[in-house]
């Protein structure tokens, strides 16, 4: 396991006040009250660790199957159903959703090999990841891959708790799948958006790992 290069800050602030936190509460609760100054170290503890965890990058043996979609993040699948996309398409999709909670994975990974049609980032409201309506008015960025399959829109979306999406991809460049696309802090969600009609390998309320699980193949 290793730690993502986002996270860096992060766990560098949050070691700064577990360390800091750690001997305000042992030098002055420790003498009068020592359950509670354990208590307090315990949660820091767990605080911190959490933190760490957060931005781990597991070793894992990746799936590569050239006319597969790949599951691009890890979490839970909550919708599958067909929509009409009004960003790039404006026409009828395919919408896989995974919601990602606080204990997943959060790297976020190309799904299919192929060269970066459009990358643009939306500001937008934080409403909690499960909304229908956070696809459209929650804070994103979609980017639209050209793969063997056709093009596809791979869309992140903040959450009640991310306030961060970091993208890594711009209109022209060649990716290759599992590639890194980018990360998003502290909970969200994921679309992809497929051509109506593609064979999915998923059901509602599957848990799927980034990398790893196969959303769809390609008739």
């Amino acid at each position: 396991m290793t730690i993502h290069k986002e996270g860096y800050t992060s766990i560098a602030i949050a070691g700064l006040l577990y360390v800091l936190l750690s001997y305000l509460t042992f030098t002055f609760v420790s003498a009068d009250l020592p359950v509670l100054a354990w208590i307090i170290f315990v949660l820091l503890t767990a605080f911190f660790l959490f933190i760490v965890s957060f931005f781990r990058i597991p070793k894992r043996a990746m799936t590569f199957e050239a006319k597969s979609v790949i599951a691009p993040a890890d979490g839970k699948v909550v919708v599958i159903e067909e929509m009409t996309d009004v960003e790039y398409f404006h026409d009828r999709r395919l919408q896989v959703s995974i919601f990602m909670s606080p204990a997943n994975v959060h790297v976020n990974r190309s799904p299919v090999d192929g060269k970066i049609l459009y990358s643009k980032y939306h500001k937008g409201k934080y409403l909690v990841a499960w909304d229908p309506k956070s696809s459209t008015e929650n804070e994103r960025h979609s980017v639209v891959i050209d793969g063997p399959g056709g093009p596809l829109l791979v869309k992140q979306i903040a959450g009640a708790v991310a306030r961060r999406i970091v993208n890594y991809l711009k209109a022209g460049q060649e990716v290759k799948q599992n590639s890194e696309l980018g990360f998003i802090k502290f909970g969200s969600r994921v679309d992809i958006l497929l051509p109506p009609g593609t064979p999915v390998n998923v059901r509602i309320g599957d848990i799927v790992q980034g990398g790893v699980t196969v959303i769809a193949r390609y008739p």
